[in-house]
């Protein structure tokens, strides 16, 4: 790259202009691969939170399930107490 920017430079402005351009198109490059690869991470990302959030959701339907069949016993389990002896 540096052979490039010095041959450019040896045609005065027009070489520097020529330069810069070599310059900021390759320094433009770079950013958009930049952002191609965080685009990426991101919806890497808002994939792996989605099957969280459903394991997450999942988890909490269980436990409510257990929670009230929980209840239902401990109900029982009163009723059960509570009866007189025949």
């Amino acid at each position: 790259m540096l052979s490039v920017i010095a041959d450019l430079t040896s045609f005065g402005a027009a070489g520097l202009m020529g330069s810069m351009w070599l310059w900021e198109r390759r320094l433009s490059r770079r950013r958009e691969e930049q952002l191609d690869d965080a685009h990426d991470r991101i919806h890497r990302d808002e994939q792996r939170l989605a099957c969280l959030t459903d394991v997450v959701d999942k988890n909490t339907a269980a436990i409510v399930r257990f929670a009230t069949h929980q209840k239902t016993q401990n109900d029982l389990l009163q009723r059960l107490l509570n009866e007189p002896l025949s």
